[in-house]
């Protein structure tokens, strides 16, 4: 059962991602061809700086998953409620917070991009996408939690699966017809209201937990801790946007939201691999069963680690070439940007490779044991973007999140095999240093043997020049891995065929 519904919920969160990627490439194209580069980049600038906010979120989100995670197993419905109802509290002071927040946001953003557009176009904007955001604090977030903790991920994922293509048909209907970028983002930001309002009624009609019984004394333990924790997350995803806003222009924001938005939705894809099975292994740690959870674990992350190497290799080849037929008709900006976007993907790249055992620590509720890393990671990314950004601009702030991303990385790796799963680091040595050739080896392939040979100019050419790039990848990181990894591949078709049953 445990991993029958883990598989539901990775395959329901991948379809979701694929939506959300193709959905994803629609709007902010039809906007920089419509409402220019500047506007694009003033409407990812603001999306960054409210996301802000989610600093909050991030120090009891994990804390709540890994509360809920006994009681879900003992069926506690009282303990759940007093889990949930303290959740709900907490959400709601940050939508108050939040409110605060946009005022004071509506006062200062516009003098700190130099009045480059109308103060007034720019509240609006700053008021429209705030909407949507705010509704999911108050009315939606505490549930989007439970179904995760329960693993029933795939509810929230279907949900949004529905928004996201109804969103996207509005959006591309309102511009054709000539709407405001104000009417376009207003409807969007309604549309994705529908969220959290029907996860609270799917939640009041197929439990039987009733959050007005809780306790008014019940307080999580830990929500502070976990406050660190998502901030080096929430830091790599939105500070060097708003270091670009403040030390140079709109336009840079849009040439890196453009890159942004490729490299957002193939690290959605790759999280909701993780997303899907963080419950499962949260109830192995909750009952003890190290053994079993070290086991799964290692299959789990040999499946893993090949499939991410194999999805970053190909990014790595095939970014420039998708950003150059995407923004083809985009003339009031250089998109090409080739050292920029090697930087980023390979900063993705070690952020992917992170995520198991960043999990791990998470749905273990080591929040206080692994926090100060969050701080230094945080950090390291704010003071490395700022100095560099004057010098390399652009560049800069990619090598600013590279150089933290690899601290976490490293940090989470090693608390994970010595204090969780107790096995020897010399594993996850072994794996990455397979990783760094298969990436060598590719990399030097296409370079000298495919690129010469394919030019790209139209989405027709690139599809194609990303076939070849993906069979050769895959023959190659499968092949070796197979050889190396040999017991973890056995043990997958075991896992497989038990699945049929």
């Amino acid at each position: 059962m445990r991993s029958k519904r883990a598989l539901i919920n990775i395959a329901t969160s991948v379809f979701l991602e694929i939506v959300k990627i193709i959905c994803g490439f629609v709007a902010p194209i039809m906007i920089i061809n419509t409402y220019g580069s500047a506007v694009n980049g003033l409407i990812s600038s603001i999306t960054k700086f409210l996301a802000y906010i989610t600093l909050l979120e991030s120090g009891i989100g994990p804390v709540i998953k890994a509360a809920l995670y006994k009681p879900i197993m003992k069926k506690d419905n009282k303990e759940i409620a007093n889990i949930l109802k303290a959740a709900e509290k907490f959400f709601r002071i940050i939508a108050i917070i939040f409110i605060i927040y946009i005022i004071i946001l509506c006062v200062v953003y516009p003098l700190l991009i130099n009045n480059q557009f109308d103060t007034l176009f720019t509240v609006l904007l700053i008021l429209i996408i705030s909407i949507s955001t705010f509704a999911e604090y108050f009315f939606g977030l505490t549930y989007r939690l439970f179904m995760q903790a329960d693993q029933k991920k795939y509810i929230v994922s279907n949900i949004e699966i529905v928004t996201t293509i109804i969103n996207t048909i509005l959006i591309v209907v309102l511009i054709k017809i000539g709407g405001s970028i104000q009417i376009v983002k207003l409807i969007s930001a309604l549309i994705f209201v529908l969220r959290p309002l029907f996860l609270n009624i799917y939640f009041k009609n197929k439990y039987n937990i009733n959050l007005k019984e809780a306790s008014k004394d019940y307080k999580l333990k830990g929500k502070w801790d976990g406050l660190s924790q998502h901030i080096a997350s929430v830091v790599h995803d939105n500070t060097d946007i708003v270091v670009l806003t403040i030390f140079l222009n709109m336009i840079e924001v849009s040439v890196y939201s453009v890159y942004l938005l490729i490299i957002n939705g193939v690290r959605r894809f790759v999280e909701s691999i993780v997303s899907g099975i963080d419950a499962t292994f949260g109830d192995m740690i909750a009952r003890n069963e190290t053994e079993n959870l070290k086991e799964k674990f290692s299959v789990y992350e040999t499946i893993y680690l090949t499939l991410i190497t194999i999805i970053y290799i190909c990014v790595l080849a095939l970014i420039i070439p998708f950003v150059s037929v995407y923004t083809k008709e985009a003339t009031d900006a250089n998109y090409i940007r080739p050292l920029f976007a090697i930087i980023m993907v390979l900063a993705e790249f070690v952020f992917a490779i992170r995520l198991p055992y960043n999990s791990l620590a998470l749905s273990g509720g080591y929040l206080k044991e692994t926090k100060k890393g969050g701080w230094i990671e945080a950090i390291t990314n704010v003071i490395l973007s700022i100095i560099l950004v004057q010098k390399f601009g652009i560049v800069g702030v990619a090598i600013g999140t590279f150089v933290a991303m690899m601290i976490r990385a490293i940090e989470f790796m090693i608390f994970s095999s010595r204090i969780i799963l107790k096995r020897s680091i010399k594993i996850i040595v072994k794996k990455i240093i397979c990783i760094f050739i298969q990436v060598i080896i590719i990399i030097l392939v296409n370079k000298f043997v495919i690129s010469s040979h394919i030019n790209v100019e139209s989405y027709i050419s690139w599809i194609l020049y990303a076939i070849i790039i993906f069979i050769i990848t895959s023959i190659d990181v499968l092949g070796i891995n197979y050889v190396l990894f040999n017991g973890d591949f056995k043990k997958i078709k075991g896992i497989l065929k038990s699945l049929k049953k």
